[in-house]
């Protein structure tokens, strides 16, 4: 039985210091890595058997970024979905009822349980998704996404207090949403583990110059792959590509 985080502990955001953010200038250099790599174009990776992937941006991203991913997914021998969630800067709670009816979709028209991958918040709102509907998914990959507390930049923060000013401005919300008092589905079950039926995956680096490493690591060492790369650029970088091939090919998406 997977146990809850309280809400005032699970999905808190917090401020880190001494992350190497200028490392982030070199996202530019993972994406040209990959776009001139074999990787790139299906060689030397496993083939897929045509099961659903449904890939999730991060904070403040939307699905246009991982056009890469997308269309790589499809290369290489799956049905890759975008996620339909708009962006990332919103209540997650939202969010993660707008990826569950990309999962249904997915699903009913492939007849299979789902596979997700999601970059930094994405992933973490598949985790959390995951935990909560299991008979709907069969693995989440996850890219630098923090899995409980996130020990972040406090540029970070600084954008997330304007989402919470927006979200709340808003009035669609209680005024607790977007803070540490929220109770909604998605703050009361994240940090969830998601049942064994679930393969699980943390790709994190250290050189991560957004959010602590640390705080992407799954509580099982032996589902985190550490790879070389900045935190941006995990969505470009071919070797995190020839990692994912690899995680969906052992995975059978019944």
């Amino acid at each position: 039985m997977a146990s809850k985080k309280p809400a005032t502990q699970g999905g808190r955001l917090e401020p880190a210091t001494g992350l190497p953010l200028w490392r982030e200038a070199f996202v530019l250099r993972d994406w040209l890595s990959l776009r001139t790599s074999l990787v790139y174009n299906g060689f030397g990776v496993p083939h897929g058997d045509g099961s659903p992937v449904v890939v999730v941006p991060g904070f403040l991203g939307s699905d246009r970024y991982l056009m890469e991913l997308h269309y790589w997914l499809k290369r290489i021998g799956y049905r890759p979905y975008y996620s339909r969630i708009g962006r990332n800067a919103e209540c997650p709670d939202v969010l993660m009822r707008r990826l569950l009816q990309t999962v249904n979709r997915a699903r009913a028209e492939n007849r299979c349980k789902v596979r997700l991958i999601g970059h930094s918040l994405g992933g973490t709102i598949a985790r959390t998704l995951a935990a909560r509907k299991p008979g709907a998914v069969a693995q989440v990959i996850m890219l630098a996404s923090p899995i409980r507390t996130a020990q972040v930049h406090p540029a970070v923060l600084r954008a997330a207090d304007a989402v919470r000013g927006r979200v709340q401005n808003a009035g669609a919300q209680p005024e607790s949403c977007y803070t540490v008092g929220c109770t909604c589905a998605f703050v009361t079950s994240v940090g969830e583990t998601p049942p064994s039926s679930v393969v699980r995956t943390a790709i994190y680096t250290k050189s991560d110059g957004i959010i602590d490493w640390r705080c992407c690591l799954d509580e099982d060492e032996h589902l985190n792959i550490e790879v070389k790369g900045t935190h941006a650029g995990l969505a470009f970088n071919p070797s995190v590509y020839r990692i994912v091939a690899r995680l969906l090919a052992e995975v059978k998406a019944k």
